[in-house]
């Protein structure tokens, strides 16, 4: 082998090794599997191919066709037929296990030779982009197939051959790491998610009240969190509004959240004294069982007066204050009875404020998730819901909250809760 032979069998190394770090890259570069998978496509597309695709097999084992790279690829992505129980097709064969396969001119039939639906769209995949040699090889991960890669050539450039199909092998375990992580972090995230939801309470309504509460976790993270809600009557007929967020976003945080919330229940029904004896009540209990933890805690009582109004005594340890919108869409922040966080010092007294509630008003409860964004000024947020909540002061309440979370926690990076309650007109 002379040096120029050996040049160039050190240059297709190097290029195999920086196609492959390429596409490691990219699959790693997200947990958005088929964003990923489309830069991949890109990658390979002109440097190995003509043309790439990867096809996805769902949860329920239906195959779909999430990207197409060529240089007229529109309208080729979507879902695709179910794989035969006798699967002939080279689509068919990699979906079940088989390959990489190796496809010639010869064995690219038309498409209305097709075996079975399936086939047909590859074949008509083939047809539309000039197919002369193609591979098709299987994403497979943890011994089970999650879908397959295509890369085909036109006859204007050399074909694919036998030698190719490691490196479709290389690619596709690749890609398969790439996708494998993606849905274990997407169960991940639904798991920890159904367990916040589960440590949330059902409201009331059973009083003249409106309630609506909602959660949203964090759109980056597979973390149960400390965010919580809670409202319910207490024997003397007053409706509690609580809102809370113990520091942390960990199993531990979820757990100290719930009990949290249980031990507040307890203390608020037992002793029925003004807001901010309650929250000292609870951050002496939280002091003896939690000493090295912090909480932000919002606890309000809502009572009817004899003419028919309705008042608010509210007490907040550390959390951020609740939001009054009237229905002519006055809005104003409730900043009294203010203190530090629980876990703090709780020898120090705590106090309450009040507040009369116009007829159909709204008070809005809220975790520092909605209006919190990094490298963003907290006044900035909290001037955003105000407008928010000001446009939205007559759309009934759970139209109020789905519309303000929807303004409102646009890329946010921590779990959200609410918790409104409108008067009576």
């Amino acid at each position: 082998m002379d040096d120029f032979e050996v040049d160039q069998v050190v240059q297709r190394a190097l290029d195999r090794l920086t196609l492959l770090a390429e596409t490691t890259t990219a699959m790693t570069s997200t947990l958005d599997s088929y964003a990923a998978v489309r830069r991949v496509c890109r990658i390979l597309v002109p440097q190995l191919a003509d043309w790439c695709a990867v096809d996805l097999l769902d949860d329920e084992g239906r195959p779909r066709r999430v990207s197409v790279v060529h240089r007229d690829p529109g309208g080729l992505t979507g879902p695709l037929p179910d794989v035969p129980d006798d699967p002939v097709g080279p689509l068919s064969r990699v979906l079940i296990g088989a390959g990489p396969l190796l496809l010639t001119a010869a064995e690219i039939p038309s498409p209305d030779k097709a075996a079975d639906p399936l086939h047909a769209r590859q074949l008509e995949l083939f047809d539309q982009l000039g197919t002369h040699t193609a591979v098709v090889a299987p994403v497979r991960a943890r011994r089970q197939v999650l879908g397959a890669l295509t890369i085909g050539r036109s006859a204007d450039r050399a074909p694919l051959t036998y030698d190719d199909l490691a490196m479709a092998e290389d690619l596709t375990h690749r890609i398969a790491l790439g996708v494998d992580n993606a849905r274990l972090h997407r169960e991940t995230q639904h798991i920890a998610e159904r367990l916040q939801r589960s440590l949330l309470p059902a409201l009331s309504q059973s009083g003249p009240l409106q309630l609506a509460a909602r959660y949203e976790p964090a759109a980056s993270t597979a973390e149960v969190g400390g965010d919580w809600y809670d409202s319910f009557l207490l024997p003397s007929g007053s409706t509690t509004m609580i809102m809370g967020d113990v520091t942390g976003h960990d199993l531990r945080a979820a757990i100290t959240m719930s009990q949290l919330r249980n031990m507040l229940r307890g203390i608020g029904c037992d002793r029925q004294e003004p807001p901010g004896r309650i929250l000292q009540r609870l951050d002496l209990a939280h002091d003896a069982l939690y000493p090295q933890a912090t909480a932000t805690c919002l606890y309000a009582l809502l009572d009817e007066n004899d003419g028919g109004g309705w008042t608010i005594s509210y007490s907040s340890a550390g959390h951020p204050p609740p939001l009054l919108v009237t229905h002519e869409g006055d809005t104003r922040y409730l900043a009294g009875g203010r203190g530090l966080l629980l876990g703090v010092d709780p020898s120090l007294p705590r106090h309450h404020a009040t507040e009369n509630l116009p007829a159909r008003s709204t008070v809005l409860m809220y975790t520092d998730g909605l209006i919190e964004r990094r490298g963003e000024d907290l006044h900035h947020g909290m001037t955003r819901l105000r407008q928010h909540a000001a446009a939205l002061a007559r759309e009934d309440l759970g139209t109020f909250c789905d519309e303000l979370l929807a303004g409102m926690a646009t890329a946010h990076t921590d779990d959200i809760a609410l918790l409104a309650a409108r008067t009576p007109a």
